[in-house]
């Protein structure tokens, strides 16, 4: 196969005009190598094919016997413009789509990242917060262990005996507390969570334990958590269920004055917006399965008299 031959001054003049080289010699070739004015029409019928930039090719050589070409007139130059004007136009509209396209799938990705991170950062926070109540158990369990050794040993030292022979005051004692602690063994276990509907779980049980004191105010945030759950299941295209004031006295006072009740909503999707003046759930973040899950966990919450006070 080879290039065919065609008439080089109009070749050189179509390249003058601002043609490709492929694309003027494809035009010489099919529109018979006679004249320009057939070349330009060629290419202005022949714009939309795929292959207008390809060279052609032939099997043989074929010798180009054309007459010498009539000088370019004004009419072929106004042909030519237009037609690179049309492909400009067209070039610059697909490389508009294109941009728009690829800033859309950069922002989704963005988006994406971000709620991966804040999840990831969630669960970090639930770990530790986790970590540091079994070390504080620990730490509490071996002083009630040292003061009950004390005492044994004052008593022991009150009936005169030896202080190595515990079993005649307290034969049992040794195999009682082995029973009843478990946590030197049970510390070690690494503490993980791996679905969203257990770190929501061990977000209220984390709000129980740290505030068995005042269980009023922790089944009034339960409650009020439980309230702004079902609003939002309920009806998740209205904006005023799904945008929260922090600065809200009576948000402050229900939910806000706990740090695992702010933590909850954002399990839920909730982000601060604002610089932290409002806790706002955007509408496509909104997934009924997560607030299913949530609502259930409440309702077990709420109900049940021992949640969050038994260690798991």
């Amino acid at each position: 196969m080879a290039v065919p031959e065609v008439n080089m001054k109009l070749l050189q003049e179509l390249q003058a005009m601002g043609f490709p080289v492929n694309r003027a010699t494809r035009a010489l070739h099919y529109s018979g190598n006679s004249s320009l004015e057939d070349a330009i029409n060629w290419v202005i019928d022949h714009e939309t094919d795929p292959d207008i930039d390809e060279m052609p090719l032939i099997p043989v050589n074929i010798e180009v016997q054309a007459s010498e070409p009539p000088s370019m007139t004004e009419q072929l130059k106004l042909k030519a413009q237009e037609l690179r004007d049309r492909t400009q136009r067209r070039t610059g509209i697909g490389e508009k789509k294109s941009g728009r396209e690829n800033e859309r799938i950069k922002r989704s990705k963005e988006l994406l990242e971000a709620k991966q991170i804040a999840e990831e950062n969630v669960r970090k926070r639930f770990i530790a917060s986790r970590e540091e109540e079994k070390a504080e158990e620990k730490r509490a369990r071996e002083k009630i262990r040292q003061k009950l050794q004390q005492d044994k040993l004052e008593r022991r030292s009150k009936l005169q005996l030896p202080p190595d022979d515990l079993t005649f005051v307290y034969p049992a004692m040794p195999m009682i507390q082995k029973e009843k602690d478990p946590l030197p063994g049970a510390a070690k276990l690494p503490v993980k969570f791996s679905t969203k509907a257990e770190l929501m779980s061990e977000c209220l049980r984390s709000l129980r334990r740290k505030n068995k004191h005042d269980e009023a105010g922790v089944k009034k945030s339960f409650q009020t958590l439980l309230y702004y759950v079902r609003n939002v299941t309920k009806d998740p295209d209205e904006e005023r269920f799904r945008r929260i004031r922090l600065s809200n006295p009576n948000f402050v006072d229900k939910v806000g004055r706990f740090k695992e009740g702010i933590d909850f909503l954002e399990l839920c999707g909730f982000e601060r917006i604002e610089g932290d003046k409002f806790l706002y759930l955007h509408r496509d973040k909104f997934e009924v399965e997560t607030f299913r899950s949530a609502e259930a966990q409440l309702e077990s919450a709420i109900t049940s008299p021992f949640f969050g006070l038994i260690s798991s």
